[in-house]
């Protein structure tokens, strides 16, 4: 397709903000009454509430309503088609642990990406967003940003984190859910905390990428980020000045995201690339 004007971009960020917004409420009065498992995905501990499905199905039909042409790639349900060249990556609820126990770290991320093939699924390692939108329903923040036209919360500019040396950086992370993943990533956190100011594992991946692009995390990495997780946040992030990239000279992806910004996200890269980070062996 060819290349989206800025005024597309702005109509582009502000149905995502409207998804994000209009799911979000919904979990967020779902949580007042009783949430249960309704499936499981990785492991038994990697689970999916009956919320998750609703709220897909909102996107779902909404976005058939308002972008009945584009296509749209769901955690939850399979990838569908569209003719337009746009597809909508969609994280229903991005923290479902944490919305399972009454954590408030959790939100709806919703992004607009164009690919290579408008026919098939797209990949973070050959897509370009152009919108996204991360909403935490239980406070009302609101992440959002366009192609060349930066990120915001709330209407505020946001800018990254200056670099400042690893050992005073605060670093974000996250936790895979199959045994074996997770005790290489306890290895990894172990050598990484002594290197650094401190680690924090919030519990969503969207919301630590925001949260790069706000400066209240300095350095965020995690393996096993798939499409969804990462669309808006990683956008947003890229918009307030911060990098966005995997391991060895790959992007983003599955095996590896860190995010931070340029003149020490080199630095946290090539430690994870020295402590295999990218790999459960």
């Amino acid at each position: 397709m060819n290349a989206l004007s800025p005024d597309q971009v702005r109509e582009l960020v502000e149905t995502a903000r409207t998804l994000a917004q209009e799911a979000g409420e919904l979990v967020r009065e779902g949580r007042r009454r009783h949430v249960g498992v309704a499936a499981t995905k990785s492991s038994a501990q990697d689970v999916v509430t009956a919320m998750d499905l609703a709220s897909e199905a909102l996107l779902r039909r909404r976005l058939a309503e308002l972008r009945p042409d584009d296509a749209i790639l769901g955690e939850e349900e399979a990838f569908r088609p569209g003719t337009s060249g746009i597809t909508w990556v969609v994280d229903p609820i991005d923290g479902t642990v944490n919305y399972l126990y009454g954590i408030s770290a959790y939100a709806v991320s919703v992004a607009a990406v164009v690919g290579p093939d408008p026919t098939s699924a797209p990949d973070p390692a050959t897509w370009t967003a152009v919108a996204g939108c991360v909403f935490a329903p239980e406070d009302g923040r609101t992440f959002t940003a366009g192609l060349g036209l930066g990120a915001s919360l709330d209407g505020v500019r946001l800018h990254a984190n200056e670099p400042r040396p690893l050992i005073d950086s605060l670093v974000g992370t996250g936790f895979g859910y199959v045994a074996t993943r997770r005790r290489v990533q306890g290895r990894i956190v172990a050598e990484l905390l002594p290197r650094v100011r401190d680690i924090r594992r919030v519990g969503s991946a969207a919301l630590d990428l925001c949260a790069v692009a706000a400066g209240t995390l300095d350095l965020y990495y995690e393996r096993g980020l798939q499409p969804w997780d990462l669309a808006a946040g990683a956008l947003i992030a890229q918009e307030a000045g911060a990098q966005v990239t995997g391991l060895r000279g790959g992007p983003a992806q599955e095996s590896m995201t860190v995010a931070g910004p340029a003149g020490r996200i080199e630095e946290l890269r090539s430690l994870l690339e020295s402590l295999d980070a990218d790999s459960d062996g």
